[in-house]
């Protein structure tokens, strides 16, 4: 995995092969990033990143000089990749072991940008599922946006708060607005 832009660009680094991850790729990860590049100042933003895995968005931003960012995975070993890695690089990115659903039930911290990549395998019910707990609990900041990354064989348009859908290879992200 590659961080692609800024005081880290162009930095190699190699998550431990035990980790149940499927990183978001560089083609797509670009993408995405100039997107948000041409909304957002990323030096002002909050961002929550949803199944981390192995913390490779949250590098990304903080890369980009976001200076809030929080990283919340179910697994222990992802947890501790991210937090060393984070270290590290001396990027302030806060780890959190949880599940994301539970976590999205009793967190109160709002955010500007919400990433989420599960699992591909997911039902459409467990992708639209997180959407609705955002929009519920009112995670977003004003003008803030969910992004959730998915295989291109599942269609989230069908809930209230879908804005538009980018697809990139085998992988989709899908926007979430108020």
């Amino acid at each position: 995995m590659r961080i692609i832009s800024g005081m880290y660009k162009g930095r190699r680094l190699q998550a431990p092969k035990k980790l149940p991850v499927r990183p978001t790729t560089d083609m797509s990860k670009e993408a995405l990033f100039n997107i948000i590049n041409n909304t957002y100042t990323f030096s002002q933003l909050t961002v929550l990143d949803l199944f981390a895995g192995t913390g490779n968005i949250s590098y990304e931003f903080g890369s980009r000089g976001t200076k809030q960012i929080t990283a919340v995975d179910a697994h222990y070993g992802c947890v501790g990749y991210i937090k060393k890695t984070a270290e590290e690089l001396e990027l302030p990115i806060q780890t959190i072991k949880s599940d994301v659903y539970a976590y999205l039930e009793k967190v109160k911290q709002q955010a500007d940008l919400i990433f989420a990549d599960p699992p591909y395998d997911f039902a459409t019910e467990q992708f639209i599922k997180i959407a609705e707990l955002v929009f519920q609990n009112e995670l977003l900041l004003d003008d803030g946006v969910l992004i959730i990354e998915h295989s291109k064989h599942t269609d989230l348009s069908a809930s209230p708060h879908f804005s538009q859908a980018r697809k990139y290879g085998g992988s989709v992200f899908s926007f979430f607005k108020k």
